[in-house]
């Protein structure tokens, strides 16, 4: 049977470990990620370790229990995400201390959900458990971004899709793999840009020859001519 969440034990010190497919409570078919696999995963060995994550998502509970377990690690946890990180994933990306992005991976976030059957009062009970696993969901992102909670509540309620790019710029990761060097800061290359545009266009305007004239000298004697 196949599994989904494994780890790879490079060296004393670190490992690496693999977040692949559904994030759920109980497994049904054999390849979903489970708390109770993590944990037993987790706490296999120790060291630093890095996390590199492909999933869709998932239960929020488990996934709340998974990034618990992260956070609370005493080894540092960098997290890596090669494909999707979405919805209860995008969770759970949050516990790195640093998160990096493929330039071809995506993270989203949205407003969570559930299923509800019964009379009206059962539906505002819905509404209000999800209006509360939604602010348990804004403490990860505000912790990790810094960004405001109104801020997050919009993003989550417009279902937002974050390339690598996007993720760095609204704070939810630090950095693009297999770049081998930052991208220059956008301040400094506008001033360079305004610098460089700038002296083109001097270097272009045609040189200004001294005006010819009479000397100051010929004159004072042509006027002392005129006197006498």
């Amino acid at each position: 049977m196949r599994k989904f969440w494994n780890w790879v034990r490079d060296s004393d010190e670190e490992r690496t470990l693999y977040l692949n497919g559904v994030i759920s409570e109980e497994t049904w078919w054999g390849d979903e990620v489970t708390p109770k696999q993590f944990k037993n995963e987790l706490q296999a060995g120790s060291g630093n370790i890095t996390v590199w994550i492909n999933s869709p998502g998932g239960d929020v509970f488990a996934a709340a229990q998974i990034y618990n377990m992260l956070m609370d690690y005493t080894g540092k946890v960098t997290v890596k995400i090669d494909g999707l990180a979405a919805s209860a994933a995008s969770v759970i990306a949050m516990a790195g201390g640093d998160v990096y992005m493929s330039p071809v991976s995506m993270l989203m976030i949205h407003n969570p959900s559930t299923i509800a059957i019964g009379d009206s009062e059962e539906m505002l009970r819905a509404k209000a458990l999800l209006d509360e696993v939604k602010e348990s969901i804004i403490n990860a992102y505000e912790l990790k971004s810094g960004l405001s909670r109104a801020k997050l509540s919009h993003l989550m309620d417009a279902e937002t899709w974050m390339n690598a790019n996007k993720a760095i710029e609204l704070g939810f990761a630090d950095k693009i793999m297999f770049m081998e060097s930052e991208p220059p800061d956008s301040e400094d290359s506008l001033i360079f840009s305004r610098m460089a545009v700038t002296n083109s266009l001097i270097r272009k305007l045609p040189k200004q020859q001294p005006k010819k004239g009479t000397p100051i000298e010929s004159l004072e004697k042509r006027l002392s001519l005129i006197s006498h």
